[in-house]
């Protein structure tokens, strides 16, 4: 009886993964899909599907000062196709050819929501699905709000909300609030900055 050797477990201080070639499968207005040829730490090669995205910004706007106890933020409920359902989200958007992600995050807070931040403060960078998606998308802190008017996008269907902090933290407890970038900038806000 032969034995097998096992496969060797890859260390995160063995080599990174090497692009070998990159071929456009689809170009959309949204995202693109390639197909990698990648060469693994252990020398295998293998195909992966890719879908490359610009990026996105997302903000959390509080119409009160954080420190008061029971401050009013701004969510929308919208209608996402993928979900065939309303999600409750913060503004967001995906960056436009040469736009800062801090230029986003305005744009989408104004578009959206219908609000200019007077401050603007960075909270950190996720990664969407970093399985098969490069997006990556940068959350933000408004505050200082001056009401204007939206302007949204044809293909965008939404309320706006005033909800208390705590109404919104019971939303995240009780699973009313799926989006993982509302899940993520919210619980970094609860966490790091009330």
């Amino acid at each position: 009886m032969r034995l097998r050797k096992a496969p060797r477990r890859v260390q995160a201080s063995d080599s990174a993964m090497a692009l070998l070639s990159a071929r456009r499968v689809y170009s959309g207005r949204v995202l693109n899909l390639d197909v990698d040829l990648v060469r693994y730490p252990d020398g295998s090669e293998s195909e992966l599907e890719m879908v490359r995205h610009p990026g996105a910004a997302a903000v959390v706007p509080f119409l009160d000062e954080l420190s008061q106890p029971d401050p009013k933020v701004v969510l929308i409920h919208q209608f996402r196709h993928a979900a065939d359902e309303f999600i409750w989200e913060i503004p967001a958007g995906r960056l436009d050819p040469g736009e800062s992600p801090e230029g986003c995050a305005r744009r989408e807070l104004a578009e959206e929501a219908g609000f200019e931040a007077g401050q603007l403060q960075s909270l950190t960078t996720v990664y969407a699905t970093p399985g098969f998606t490069d997006e990556r998308i940068h959350l933000f802190l408004a505050g200082e709000l001056k009401e204007g008017r939206a302007h949204r996008e044809t293909d965008e269907f939404l309320e706006v909300h005033h909800l208390a902090w705590s109404r919104v933290m019971d939303m995240v407890q009780c699973g009313d609030i799926r989006d993982c970038k509302t899940l993520v900038a919210l619980m970094f806000v609860d966490r790091f900055m009330r």
